[in-house]
């Protein structure tokens, strides 16, 4: 396998209705210029795949409660991490991202606000059309239409 420059890992539980939203869309997102990983919600499980690689750039997205309209997405610098509520993970992503760092030459986490974590299975239609133009955004590298928080 060639070394990927661009890693994206989709964090979610796809059990949890809208808490799911990152791995479906690590799920869905085909690009040659990437490596797509659905990490669950185990990322610190995938971290020898970014230490081999060694890219320029790994983007994490989750479902993240930000106190925005279900579907609005955003960039969430490290140090707003812990004070946000993120959902099911057993590490802190701030622990994992600070890892990371000395791996990646760049970290983006993309906050997705949900619309309702329960036990459905269904994303909300909002959530699934953010994740439609979350992977628009990486596919064309266009960073510049993420809002930061």
């Amino acid at each position: 396998m060639d070394s990927k420059k661009y890693i994206l890992m989709g964090i979610g539980n796809t059990l949890r209705g809208d808490d799911g939203i990152g791995s479906i869309i690590a799920q869905n997102f085909k690009d040659h210029d990437w490596l797509s990983i659905d990490c669950g919600v185990v990322p610190e499980n995938f971290t020898s795949i970014i230490k081999k690689n060694r890219p320029n750039l790994v983007v994490l997205i989750d479902a993240v409660e930000m106190d925005l309209k279900s579907g609005e997405f955003r960039i969430i610098s490290p140090d707003r991490i812990s004070a946000l509520h993120l959902t099911t993970h057993s590490m802190p992503l701030s622990f994992l991202i600070s890892y990371l760092k000395e791996y990646a030459q760049n970290i983006i986490f993309i906050g997705i606000q949900p619309k309702i974590i329960d036990y459905s299975n269904s994303v909300s239609p909002k959530v699934l059309k953010s994740s439609e133009e979350i992977i628009k955004i990486l596919k064309d590298k266009n960073f510049k239409l993420l809002k930061k928080l």
